[in-house]
């Protein structure tokens, strides 16, 4: 038996130790906004966030996660009908394009941004590198990236004089 937080929520289950967070995600809790891509971490369609910090589901086995806390893109935004501040730059910026990629994408901007608030653009590459597009939007996600930072950086009243 495994218990672990997902999105806020205490879950307990009780599948083979060495089967892959992603598959307990995706099969087990039905979250399915996080993809299968490669199946050995290279593209970073699975990224979730482990703690915080952006980690490949389909090669963690969830045996090792007893206690942790994991979010998933369900999780990212801070409300219902709220959106994330890389969600709505997401949108601004026109990044999707086949938008296999970007759960992971989003989720490891995420992680990026909550352990450095005004990334640089070196920054940014390190912290994205690993996550194909094959769709090549690799300007737009580095330039919503910068819109996010932006937008959490300032007062609400800032924010609201928009």
């Amino acid at each position: 038996m495994t218990v672990l937080t997902v999105n806020g929520v205490e879950r307990k289950i009780d599948v083979d130790p060495s089967t892959p967070l992603l598959w307990v995600i995706r099969e087990v809790f039905e979250l399915t906004g996080t993809k299968f891509g490669c199946g050995i971490a290279q593209c970073g369609a699975c990224t979730v966030r482990l703690n915080g910090r952006a980690i490949r589901s389909c090669v963690t086995p969830i045996g090792s996660l007893d206690g942790q806390e994991v979010q998933t893109i369900e999780g990212l935004a801070p409300g219902d009908g709220e959106r994330h501040a890389l969600q709505t730059a997401w949108i601004q910026h026109q990044v999707p394009q086949c938008g296999y990629c970007q759960s992971g994408q989003l989720m490891s901007a995420a992680a990026l941004l909550e352990r450095n608030p005004s990334p640089s653009d070196d920054d940014i590459d390190a912290a994205m590198d690993g996550n194909l597009c094959r769709c090549g939007m690799y300007g737009r996600i580095k330039a919503a990236i910068k819109t996010a930072a932006a937008a959490s950086q300032r007062t609400p009243t800032e924010v609201g004089d928009e």
